[in-house]
Formats: structure tokens, C-alpha cells, sequence
């Protein structure tokens, strides 16, 4: 499993103005994970980082790696957990860079499976199975939240949810036999407002129950969990949220979100950079700043 960013280095000031070399802000989120199927716990959310202003260099290539939201567990006979989410990263392929590092979020479990992916943030567990450890590895401050973890009496089934980068997700709830409790809401994200714009990003997925409603998705990210006869919702695109878990093997399961890299560069500098790839230019939302809103894979070359 990889995962992780790497920058060249923080430094200070960052206001309009052209400089060599330069201070941005930057949005870091890895990719959420796949929510379990089989009283399925929901997927953690990625790894969510705004370390400070990122210092670049003139006439330096970035590449930029957008993690994708890990698939949903899937099985018509057993049970089967959630895929884990993939890393997203800033890297300038140099000899000397200082690493920060923002993991995937953590699978959620299913029924037997025992304890859900640790990761970015922690995947919900199911029956007797505790929830997946977050801000895997240690970062300070944390990209994220542990997952909820599972019911231990043998004949209760909702399942937790999966954690996001500000809240921890809910464990699974029992009010009577059988499951007849709420499966466990996804741990709620964290707004941004890097583009101008208040956006939620890395909400965890909501956890299946038998009898009762499922998980609800945290910040409206994730997904939510689903209850017999019915499918888990996959997590929203490019916010890094944690998928729904599903209740049964006839239905799916929720899919992680993909992540996504944004970058706030001051007009003066952002007037010699280049893209490619997956990426959008904004030069309106905010005044002096240009947004490069990377969706999936580019290079972004600092002119």
C-alpha cells in the first residue's frame, strides 16, 4: 500500500506579488475508501492536509497524484470488506524535499472480518469488530478520525460508520433483538473555503443495519448505509469521503470518493505556470489569487 504527499518545503509570507521563490496555499485530500457488504461497516475517509503555504521554485516541475476513492467490498455468496483509498501527493521529484504524508482512508469491515482499515481515517467495523484506527500514520495536526466500531451481542447487527477528518465515526446502535438499531453515521469532515467557496471534504461513510435506518454520510460527503433490500450511495467525487456499508450480499455497497489537490497561487505568479492534465484554472472566485483545481492527475510547472 502507498500512500502519502511530498512537498519541497513551507515557508512564510504568501501574498500577491511576483517572487522566485513563492508561497502558496495548498488542499491536499486522499482518495475516501469502499464501504463493506455483509452488515457492512462504511469506508474511511482519505487524509485531509492544509500544512501552511507550500514554498515552490521557478522553473520546477510538480507532479500532482490524485488518490482514487477505493471500491466497494462486492460478493454474492460471503462477506467482504471495502478497498482501501489511494494517496494523493505534491512532489517535485527533487533529492531534498521535507515529506508530509496523508494515507488513504481505511476499509470498512464486514461480518467475521474483524477490525476495519486503519488509514487517513478509520474504516467502521461490524459484529464483535472494533473500528479502524485514523490519522494513520501520525501527522500533526491529524488527517483524521477513527472509524466506529461494531455491536459485540451476538444477535444485534448495525455496524459503524466510517471516521471522518474531524469526528470519529459512530459506533453501531442496539435498541432491541436482532439489529433493531441505527447503523453508525459516518465522522463528519471539514469545510474549505480555499476556492473561494465553503466546500465539506473527508466525511466518512455511514455503517448497514438489519432492522432500523443506515448510516448517514458525514458533512453530506459519504455515503450512506444501507438497510436489507436496499444499496449503500457511494461517496460524493473529488471531496475524499468514505462509501456507504450494505446490509446484504444481493445489493452493493458504497464506493470511496476520489481525492483531489488544490492549489491558491497569487495572480503575479500564477501568470508563467502551465498545467496538464486534470486540472481547472479559476481566476475569478478570489480576488488576487488564481485556483488550479486538479481532479485527477496533471503537472503543474511553477514558470
Amino acid at each position: 500500500m502507498a500512500f502519502g504527499y511530498q512537498i519541497l518545503g513551507f515557508g512564510s509570507g504568501g501574498g500577491p506579488g511576483a517572487q522566485d521563490p513563492y508561497d502558496i496555499e495548498v488542499l491536499v485530500v486522499a482518495g475516501g475508501a469502499g464501504g463493506g457488504i455483509g452488515y457492512g461497516g462504511g469506508g474511511g475517509a482519505g487524509g485531509y492536509r492544509t500544512d501552511g503555504t507550500l514554498t515552490l521554485t521557478g522553473g520546477t516541475d510538480y507532479t500532482i497524484t490524485v488518490g482514487a476513492g477505493g471500491s466497494a467490498g462486492t460478493s454474492d455468496t460471503t462477506y467482504a470488506e471495502g478497498n482501501q483509498g489511494s494517496l494523493s501527493q505534491i512532489d517535485d521529484g527533487g533529492a531534498t524535499i521535507t515529506t508530509f504524508t496523508s494515507a488513504g482512508g481505511g476499509w470498512g469491515s464486514a461480518y467475521s472480518k474483524g477490525t476495519a482499515g486503519a488509514g487517513g481515517s478509520g474504516g467502521g467495523g461490524t459484529y464483535n469488530g472494533a473500528g479502524g484506527a485514523g490519522n494513520t500514520p501520525s501527522t500533526s495536526p491529524s488527517q483524521g478520525s477513527a472509524g466506529g466500531s461494531g455491536p459485540s451481542a451476538w444477535d444485534c447487527w448495525p455496524s459503524g460508520g466510517g471516521g471522518g477528518h474531524s469526528q470519529a465515526g459512530g459506533s453501531g446502535t442496539c435498541s432491541g433483538h436482532y439489529g433493531s438499531g441505527p447503523g453508525g453515521p459516518g465522522g463528519n469532515g471539514t469545510a474549505n473555503s480555499i476556492t473561494g467557496s465553503s466546500v465539506s471534504y473527508a466525511g466518512g461513510g455511514g455503517g448497514a443495519t438489519n432492522s432500523g435506518t443506515g448510516g448517514t454520510g458525514g458533512s453530506g460527503v459519504g455515503g450512506v448505509g444501507s438497510v436489507p433490500g436496499t444499496s449503500a450511495t457511494s461517496a460524493t467525487i473529488n471531496t475524499g469521503g468514505g462509501g456507504g456499508g450494505c446490509q446484504q450480499w444481493a445489493n452493493t455497497a458504497g464506493d470511496g470518493g476520489s481525492g483531489v489537490v488544490i492549489l491558491k497561487v497569487a495572480d503575479a505568479n500564477a501568470a508563467t505556470v502551465t498545467t496538464s492534465g486534470s486540472v481547472t484554472k479559476d481566476t475569478s472566485s478570489v480576488a488576487d489569487y488564481t485556483i488550479f483545481k486538479f481532479t485527477g492527475d496533471g503537472v503543474y510547472s511553477s514558470g
